[in-house]
């Protein structure tokens, strides 16, 4: 069993910057890819940005320039750097964990519960 905490989140204006931390802790044997996704009222929830154990970036268009995903295998942490934050951006952000766990070292999903980005003047 895998247990996920968020932070960072927090409100601030257009222009300015946020920075969110992730760690995975529990049971396991490795962490596979680690990431942000988001959900903005009455939209399906979407890919941020996720890391892989190798470093292997992925960004949504949207963020790309502006985000920094980052992560320290050795803590099972992975941190999200937001620059030039954009009103549309305002969502709860959800911390994606890839475990390895389990008698068949099988991959299983965990979301932490949420951290609130809100960007408004």
């Amino acid at each position: 069993q895998v247990q996920v905490a968020e932070s960072g989140g927090g409100l601030v204006q257009p222009g300015e910057s946020l920075r969110l931390s992730c760690g995975a802790s529990g049971t396991f044997f490795s962490i596979n890819d680690m990431g942000w996704y988001r959900q903005a009222p009455g939209k399906q929830r979407e890919l941020v940005a996720t890391i892989s154990r190798r470093g292997t970036t992925r960004y949504a268009d949207s963020v790309k320039g502006r985000f920094t995903v980052s992560r320290h295998n050795a803590e099972n942490t992975v941190d999200l750097e937001m620059n030039s934050l954009k009103s549309e951006d305002t969502a709860p952000y959800f911390c994606h964990v890839r475990a390895i766990e389990g008698m068949w070292a099988q991959e299983t999903v965990y979301w932490g519960q949420g951290t609130q980005v809100t960007v408004s003047s």
